[in-house]
Parts: structure tokens; C-alpha cells; sequence
């Protein structure tokens, strides 16, 4: 129990009120008189005019970071320090932001520094609950882990990726759509160093002097329905790629969400560091 609660007073402006409760990380702020007396309770919810989702929201932070060494020798790639928090906060705080409420967090390596930091999540007024991978089981087999099925769409992140995607945008677009699993996409251009000749035959047809091409990539987020989970085979290493290649080969909707908003995957050094230099001012 915190016998010493965040408070502000009555007079506080409701931006004042919503900025305190994300730099603390909270989603209830008493409002107390010039006395200290308790007046009233300011609410995440009532001040972003945000219903409560009551999706479940699936973090992977399981993988060994192995790319980030040493930095991961002693801490798990999710727990490092990211702008003045470790990036796995940075990506609960985000989806709490948007009303999410209900957490499972999938770990392996180094799991205990994960747990005892982020505990049940009561610090953030959250349910945290913890998938142990025994072994590595990729993106989509951790799912299998879950303590049965839910009831509505489920929401699939990676625990390395930063950014700024709107998650309840991405949920409507998924149910808007009646796909069966939604994919985030980020477009990345590729410029060939060379020119490049088509021809038809022996005849030239055109020439591209190093054309860019543009790519959609995978971005790391993912919504699934609770009936493709019955694809995932238990015990197993799957991952999500797979999964949606069977859906699409059962002829299920898939779609992609491309994300327009800031987003940065964090798999080498150079992109830790990039992170570090930009957050503050992204996420500030």
C-alpha cells in the first residue's frame, strides 16, 4: 500500500493533472484543498476522455539481445535504459496511455530482473502477469503459453521496439477490417547502387540509374484473434511470420497497419544509441 500517494491540489489544471499522472505513471490523481483534505480523484480516463480497453496486450521480452552485447551480458535487452527509463516502461506506459489495462509479459532471459521491476503491476494501477519461456518458442508460440483464450482481439508487441503508434487506432482499423491478424508495417527504402536495365530479350528497354525501391517491413506489433491462436501448435517454436502465412494460405483476412509515427526497433548498437539521443525529444 503507497502511504504516500501522488496528490495535487483542487486548483491544478487538468493538463497539470494528465501531466502529472504520465510522469508518475498513474492513472489516479487525489485532489486534495490548501489543507491537505482529499476533495476529489482526477482520473487518466475521465481527463483523456479514453474508455478503459480490456484487450489483453502481449510484451515479448524474452529474447537474449545477443546483437547488444555487452550491454544485455547483465541486463535483458527490454530492461535497458532508454532516455531515463528502461524501454520495456516506455512500452507499458504507452499502452496504458491508451486505456489498455490488462498485461501478460513473456520472459526467458534474465527473467527475475523483468519480474521484480515490473512486479504485478500495481505500481502503475495495472494486472501484469508473467508467460515463462522454458525454452525459445518465437513471437507466436510464447501465445501459447497464455492462461486460455480470450474474448476479444489480442494485442502483440515486441519488447525492443520504440515508438509512438497509436494503439487504439491500430485496434479499430483491425475490428474495421474484420481481419483475422493485423500486422503493423513500416516502409523502408532501398536504393540500388547501381543503374538498373530492363530489357526485352536482347533489346534495352529502359534504364534506372540507382532507382529507390520501398518496402513494407514488419514493425513488431501485431492484433490476433482469439481464433488464430488455435493455429499456434503447443510446446512449440512458431512465430509470427508463420502464423500469418497460414491464415493467408487458409484464405483468412489478414491486413497491414502502416505506421506513419515515429517507430525505431532496437536490434543493434547504433539503433540503442540513436534511440538515447532522440527520446527526449519524441517522448518529452
Amino acid at each position: 500500500m503507497n502511504r504516500r500517494p501522488s496528490t495535487a491540489l483542487a486548483t491544478t489544471s487538468r493538463d497539470e493533472q494528465l501531466a502529472i499522472m504520465r510522469r508518475k505513471a498513474i492513472r489516479h490523481l487525489p485532489l486534495v484543498d490548501g489543507a491537505g483534505q482529499l476533495t476529489g480523484l482526477a482520473t487518466m480516463d475521465e481527463l483523456t476522455g479514453l474508455t478503459r480497453r480490456d484487450n489483453w496486450v502481449v510484451l515479448m521480452a524474452g529474447g537474449l539481445g545477443s546483437r547488444l552485447r555487452p550491454l544485455t551480458d547483465n541486463c535483458p535487452k527490454p530492461m535497458l535504459q532508454v532516455g531515463n527509463k528502461p524501454l520495456l516502461q516506455t512500452i507499458l506506459e504507452k499502452f496504458i496511455e491508451s486505456g489498455f489495462h490488462r498485461f501478460y509479459i513473456s520472459v526467458n532471459y534474465m527473467a527475475d530482473v523483468i519480474e521484480e521491476y515490473f512486479g504485478d503491476g500495481s505500481r502503475w494501477q495495472v494486472e501484469i502477469v508473467y508467460l515463462h519461456e522454458e525454452k525459445r518458442m518465437g513471437t507466436a508460440g510464447a501465445l501459447g503459453l497464455l492462461p486460455g483464450k480470450p474474448d476479444l482481439p489480442l494485442l502483440v508487441m515486441n519488447g525492443d521496439v520504440l515508438t509512438k503508434v497509436n494503439f487504439r487506432q491500430l485496434l479499430d482499423f483491425h475490428v474495421e477490417h474484420s481481419s483475422v491478424a493485423t500486422m503493423c508495417v513500416r516502409e523502408y527504402d532501398f536504393q540500388v547502387p547501381y543503374g538498373v536495365v530492363t530489357a526485352d530479350g536482347h533489346r534495352i528497354v529502359s534504364i534506372d540509374e540507382k532507382p529507390i525501391q520501398t518496402f513494407f517491413v514488419n514493425a513488431g506489433i501485431y492484433v490476433i484473434e482469439p481464433a488464430a491462436l488455435e493455429a499456434i501448435p503447443p510446446g512449440q517454436f512458431f512465430d509470427m511470420p508463420t502464423l500469418f502465412t497460414e491464415m493467408i494460405q487458409c484464405g483468412r483476412e489478414t491486413s497491414v497497419f502502416p505506421i506513419r509515427e515515429y517507430w525505431l526497433d532496437i536490434g543493434h548498437m547504433a539503433d540503442y544509441q540513436r534511440a538515447n539521443g532522440e527520446y527526449m525529444d519524441v517522448f518529452s
